[in-house]
């Protein structure tokens, strides 16, 4: 196939492209660096069947001529901020990279006649539930970060363009996404400020916020199992792991990992990290897990991995 992967230079983006190249796919890569960064596709710049292509994707009229000049079975919306932090602090960050994207590459795959689509949806749009475990089905759904919000609206976009349009649509709702190429978040935090002080480690909240941790390349095998012969709508998963991992127990697994002794761990208080962070967090994986798709690794195990990838 012939398939675009916008954000394709960010961290899932970068080692999905390297999968569907694998597979021996054309892969054309749009991404203007807001989060990716260009180390993590350098190693492509030599390969026939990638072309890169430095554009904003809420340029909409820049968006349009890519798609003027290829023809693409296939289109990966990896784009996004995923820094709910930095956008905690400017909305309009949402507004521009995660929601406008999003219509964006919608509107030119129904210009251009494409069809298939994969969409990077995120736990976020559940909102805090106070760790009560959520189906696909789950209601009310009351994000509480200017990401998920941006993200359910990005879903209501891709419903109503795939029943408009009949295209055949893949979301896939997954929780924090760990593992090479990583650059930012907490396990990245972590090493950062040991690396600067390892005696000392700041962790925002009371360390008791529990969330399941997916390794990147289990999500990577996911979206490549679940992306053919797609049924023409929307089709969703969530799709994570069984288990989870405290803030805490990360912090041991890198202090760990780093070979460092008598770290003093000093914590902020308070139940979340930051405004807008949902301190604990369970899926109901029973409609992928039916599907045939299970992850390789525990949450622990995708931590403890991804700091040794990572150092």
């Amino acid at each position: 196939m012939k398939v675009l992967v916008a954000g394709g230079a960010g961290f899932i983006g970068s080692n999905l492209v390297d999968e569907l190249l694998a597979e021996g796919n054309e892969v054309v890569c749009i991404d203007n660096f807001f989060i990716g960064t260009e180390r993590n596709i350098e190693h492509l710049k030599d390969n026939s069947k990638f072309t890169f292509i430095n554009i904003d994707l809420s340029d909409l009229e820049s968006l349009k001529r890519v798609f003027e000049q290829h023809e693409f079975d296939f289109v990966y919306h990896m784009a996004a901020n995923s820094d709910i932090q930095a956008s905690a602090k400017n909305p309009q960050v949402e507004y521009k990279n995660t929601y406008t994207t999003t219509f964006n590459v919608l509107e030119c795959m129904r210009l251009y006649g494409v069809k298939n689509l994969f969409f990077c949806s995120t736990s976020a749009i559940y909102g805090d539930s106070d760790g009560k475990l959520m189906d696909e089905n789950y209601s009310p759904l009351q994000p509480i970060s200017y990401y998920g919000a941006c993200k359910l609206g990005c879903e209501g976009l891709i419903s109503a363009y795939s029943y408009m349009n009949d295209f055949h649509a893949l979301v896939f709702r997954f929780p924090n996404v760990i593992g090479p190429r990583l650059t930012h978040g907490v396990v990245f935090d972590f090493i950062k400020k040991l690396r600067a002080n390892p005696n000392e480690l700041e962790i925002l909240g009371d360390g008791n916020q529990c969330k399941p941790y997916l390794y990147v390349l289990d999500l990577v095998k996911c979206i490549q199992r679940f992306s053919n012969n797609l049924p023409q709508g929307v089709t969703t998963y969530n799709v994570g792991v069984d288990s989870a991992t405290s803030v805490t127990k990360i912090a041991e697994i890198v202090v760990e990992k780093m070979g460092l002794k008598d770290v003093e761990f000093k914590y902020t208080g308070g139940k979340g990290g930051w405004k807008g962070d949902v301190p604990k967090f369970a899926y109901d994986l029973s409609k992928v897990h039916g599907a045939g798709w299970i992850s390789s690794m525990t949450s622990d195990e995708a931590v403890a991995m991804t700091v040794e990838k990572v150092l």
